[in-house]
């Protein structure tokens, strides 16, 4: 324990903790960092409890809720809390079962709530620029493999599980194994997303072209396995590209394309939805295309539409502008 908590701390309390201390280390296990972490949660629920002049054992939820409190008042943030009261949590569970106290504290007690972050989305000019760019340093293969996954994920808003779970075309083995395809004629993405939910997504005419240019030389390598021979994205050794790789070359492709800010998949989705809502205004299309369950998952969009516009006019009303 630090200097400063040890004082604060009955030598009953002391004993406590580092049995516990001992039980988490010898009996479960558990990892020197994740120990140490430990420790410090518990200086600080000794060091409260002293404070309010309270034994370990007599706390109460009370207590606990006041703690979180000035926490919280003392810009501590929701997650930091959280893993606090988990380390508390299972101290009083120890407690309990060693028949110390008759009921956890720290149950039902919850961190607040952290604020949900908004999505990162690219602006329109920035995506349209990561569309239309083209890496001369990259064989054709590549160029025209990752130019048509920036298309899709852009252009389709898709997830990119979605993405390296599309087949070349529909076929039984794809409807059992859960994966999606291009229906190409139709102009048609059929994709399999969260919670096993099927959806139809419209192939955009840059998306199309993009992919017959990519279908055209995808054969120039040949697959090294079974599920690749029917992958409409494949790795330059035969295999079906992975997410981790749409990843990587996404990254790469941004930074060559000369963006601030590296690009990851989910970054284009976001960019997507906020650019149809920002032109449509219809939310209830937006959760469509995107597969949401739940239009509560996709009215983030609005608070990003509403920032586009906040920044329109700042930039453009007298009123706003500066002097």
């Amino acid at each position: 324990m630090s200097a400063d908590a040890t004082p604060l701390l009955s030598p009953a309390d002391q004993a406590l903790i580092a049995r516990y201390l001992q039980h988490v280390q010898v009996e479960k296990r558990l990892a020197e960092r994740t120990v140490a972490l430990y420790t410090l949660d518990l200086e600080k629920l000794g060091a409260s409890a002293a404070q309010a002049g309270v034994a370990l054992a007599a706390v109460q939820n009370h207590h606990v809720r006041r703690w979180v409190a000035q926490m919280h008042a003392g810009g501590r943030s929701g997650r930091g809390i959280g893993l606090i009261l988990s380390g508390w949590r299972g101290f009083y569970a120890w407690l309990g079962r060693e028949g110390l106290i008759s009921a956890n504290p720290v149950q039902d007690v919850r961190a607040p709530k952290q604020a949900r972050p908004l999505p990162k989305a690219l602006g329109v000019d920035e995506a349209m620029h990561l569309a239309d760019h083209s890496d001369e340093e990259d064989s054709p293969w590549l160029e025209a493999r990752d130019a048509a996954m920036v298309e899709l994920l852009y252009g389709a808003g898709l997830r990119v599980g979605e993405l390296v779970g599309l087949d070349v075309a529909a076929s039984d083995a794809a409807a059992r194994a859960g994966r999606g395809w291009v229906d190409a004629q139709a102009g048609d993405i059929h994709v399999q997303g969260k919670g096993s939910k099927r959806r139809a997504v419209p192939l955009g005419r840059a998306a199309a072209e993009a992919l017959a240019r990519w279908l055209a030389v995808r054969d120039q390598v040949s697959v090294a396995a079974a599920d690749a021979a029917h992958a409409l994205f494949i790795g330059q050794r035969g295999t079906r590209l992975t997410a981790q790789s749409v990843w990587q070359r996404l990254r790469r492709r941004s930074l060559r394309a000369g963006l601030a800010t590296p690009v990851h998949p989910h970054m284009l989705r976001h960019s997507f939805a906020s650019h149809v809502l920002q032109s449509s205004g219809d939310l209830r299309a937006v959760q469509e295309l995107l597969g949401h369950a739940n239009i509560g998952t996709t009215q983030v969009y609005t608070r990003l539409d509403f920032q586009h516009l906040a920044k329109a006019y700042d930039a453009a009303h007298p009123r706003a502008r500066k002097r």
